[in-house]
């Protein structure tokens, strides 16, 4: 796939809008955009919340069975990637396609590519 068949317009706009919206999850796009939490999936959000709780119910536990003054430190929770905004990203709607034959606007391309 060459992108100057966008600009040769044997390529539509919705076609390579559809390729990006589309790249897999460990895509040099995605990395770049999101970088450690691009390879971070529901699943591994779950797994981590999991090990979480299940330490700090092991926490709880030996805390309430041991004596006073030998109470174990809380646990650290599992590592999770950095969001900037501090929050996880969220996909965006899909832009209003043109009109069918129609040549983008300058703010669709702007949007698109920015």
């Amino acid at each position: 796939m060459d992108l100057l068949d966008w600009h040769r317009e044997t390529l539509s706009a919705r076609r390579l809008a559809l390729l990006v919206k589309h790249l897999p999850r460990d895509s040099a796009l995605n990395r770049e955009l999101y970088g450690e939490a691009a390879e971070w999936s529901v699943s591994d959000h779950l797994l981590a919340a999991a090990v979480d709780h299940l330490a700090a119910a092991n926490w709880m536990f030996a805390s309430v069975n041991s004596e006073e003054g030998d109470q174990p430190e809380p646990p650290a929770p599992v590592p999770r990637p950095s969001y900037d905004d501090g929050e996880a990203p969220v996909a965006e709607p899909a832009p209003e396609p043109a009109p069918s034959g129609a040549t983008p606007s300058a703010v669709q391309l702007a949007r698109f590519f920015g």
